[in-house]
């Protein structure tokens, strides 16, 4: 690597855990100026967003493609569906009702195995990696990463992060200490004058 060259720093975004981290420290991302940051912060040429597939939310994956973001797609699976299917089987579904169409149904995409996968398969494209995540899934994969010398962060929504990385402290960033270049505000509810 050169010397007075910059690293090449790629992210992995572990979409879910960053989106409710933020969302219970009592805020929400700016998808668009957090790429902008993670840019001119870090460095990061390249940002993979791990989401798991809602076919109703192809408008956002679009819009996050169009912030900077690689979107990477996970299918997702109704936590609702095995639940009814055990309930047939065991003969248990006489007289319930079935679940109403317009109720909202839990919704599972575990992206882990995939942020894991494409860190691992993108290993040669960079030279330090940011682990965008509170969640001790990655341990294994931070402490790999550690290891070779390729680690430059995890950044966790807030400060309740997994206490698997206690020993990685220093490579820790608490986001909600940037909540203010970070925040999501909408100006379109402010009533107007008059």
């Amino acid at each position: 690597m050169n010397q007075n060259k910059p690293p090449r720093v790629f992210a992995f975004i572990d979409s879910q855990n960053l989106n409710l981290g933020t969302q219970k420290a009592g805020w929400k991302m700016d998808w668009r100026k957090f790429r902008q940051w993670l840019g001119e912060k870090y460095g990061v040429t390249k940002a993979f967003m791990f989401i798991g597939y809602v076919p109703e939310f192809e408008d956002i994956y679009e819009q996050m493609h169009d912030a900077g973001y690689a979107v990477v797609l996970k299918p997702t699976f109704d936590l609702t569906r095995p639940q009814q299917e055990m309930l047939e089987v065991m003969g248990e579904t006489h007289g319930q009702k079935p679940t109403e169409p317009e109720e909202k149904k839990p919704v599972k995409g575990n992206i882990d195995a995939e942020l894991v996968l494409w860190a691992m398969k993108e290993m040669s494209n960079y030279e330090k990696a940011i682990i965008v995540s509170g969640d001790g899934d990655f341990y294994s994969l931070v402490e790999y990463l550690e290891g070779k010398g390729r680690l430059l962060h995890v950044l966790a929504p807030s400060q309740h992060y997994s206490s698997l990385y206690n020993r990685y402290e220093k490579y820790i960033v608490n986001l909600d200490q940037h909540r203010n270049e970070l925040a999501y505000r909408d100006f379109k509810h402010r009533s107007k004058k008059g």
